[in-house]
């Protein structure tokens, strides 16, 4: 090939190059000319690899030839790369373009449960009463959740259609899924020194479940032990917490004898209520609502604890935290605190700031 003929072809390879990047519409066809140009196999790389064909003395020119060729193209190359980079940028930018006149999307702020919030009000109170809080295990032994507690062998509390029970131990002993949060109030005893004055939230366990009872739910029980306390105490205590709680300052209470095997005298307290119009209304009326069993505690317990009968007493107090949420909130069906439904939890729950407090009104 003479320099002239070599000449005339990289003029028409030059300007069929520049007429094809020009042309091109986007990135990736721009980089296929690319590779077909300066590639290893490319129409440029070519000229370059075809210099030892040509006389030696022409090959200095011919080599200068091809790589301004070569030169030329790359330039026009990353000249259009820059042109098409920015348009497919602008494009971008209108198609993602946000508008800031526009309201912001509302946040989606989380809501304290019912339960964690009734729980948190309970404590609230009782811990202005000079109580402290205590827990315990969810698996309890046989002793701490019925021996302790005066309850017989033969109670139907004690039978399987009611209490869950993990599988025997090789001593034939068995665990149980406690049924109460009475236990904690054995461990207590049986590690603390009177004088002792304890409320006990927590999770507890029984086989029913419908409408008004669920196989899962929350109690919160109170005990005092001391030299001095008395019935009198106890109903103070509890009618001063039905006030706070219900917010009601003259909240009718009521005492009937009723009998639980770890309690002697027992009694279940009853709040005044009106159901005028097919409502509940928690104050003065013409009915009473059942709310919570209490109790001076029974000789055999505390001797069960090893706590002389003879010189301390005491008394001891449980209501359910999920009936206590549904009447004072209005909560039809106690499933519903289990179901995890955003709609629900929204309605009834309550902000993260709402900390109760008895200063402010729970």
């Amino acid at each position: 090939m003479t320099t002239e003929n070599l000449a005339e072809n990289l003029d028409s390879l030059r300007d069929t190059l520049l007429a094809e990047i020009d042309g091109v519409a986007d990135l990736d066809a721009l980089e296929a000319i690319r590779v077909a140009a300066l590639g290893k196999q490319g129409s440029v790389t070519g000229l370059l690899k075809g210099l030892g064909k040509a006389a030696p003395e022409d090959r200095k020119e011919l080599g200068q030839a091809i790589n301004n060729v070569k030169v030329v193209v790359n330039d026009a190359l990353a000249s259009r790369k820059e042109d098409l980079e920015a348009g497919a940028l602008d494009e971008r930018l209108v198609a993602e373009a946000i508008d800031v006149t526009l309201p912001v999307r509302p946040s989606q702020d989380g809501r304290i449960h019912p339960i964690s919030q009734t729980i948190d009000e309970m404590l609230a109170i009782f811990c202005e009463m000079g109580f402290e809080v205590a827990e315990g295990p969810h698996i309890e032994t046989d002793f701490n959740n019925f021996t302790a507690l005066n309850i017989p062998p033969e109670h139907p509390a004690r039978q399987e259609h009611d209490t869950f029970y993990l599988p025997e131990k090789e001593d034939g002993s068995r665990l149980v899924l406690r049924t109460h949060t009475s236990p904690v109030q054995i461990r207590t005893m049986i590690n603390q020194e009177p004088p002792i004055r304890i409320v006990v939230p927590g999770r507890t366990f029984r086989a029913d479940y419908d409408a008004t009872h669920s196989p899962m739910f929350h109690q919160i029980e109170g005990l005092v032990i001391d030299e001095t306390s008395h019935m009198g105490h106890l109903k103070g205590c509890l009618i001063e917490f039905c006030r706070a709680f219900f917010g009601v300052d003259d909240l009718p209470a009521r005492f009937r004898p009723s009998y639980f095997p770890f309690t002697e005298p027992s009694a279940e307290m009853d709040i005044g209520c009106s159901r005028e119009g097919g409502g509940l209304t928690i104050g003065a009326g013409a009915d009473w609502l059942e709310i919570l069993g209490c109790g001076m505690v029974h000789p055999n317990v505390l001797a069960a604890c090893g706590i002389d009968s003879t010189r301390y007493q005491g008394f001891a107090f449980g209501l359910g935290i999920e009936r206590a949420a549904m009447l004072k909130y209005g909560i039809p069906d106690l499933r519903t605190f289990y179901e995890s439904d955003l709609r629900w939890l929204r309605h009834y729950g309550f902000s993260a700031l709402d900390i109760p407090s008895v200063a402010k009104g729970v």
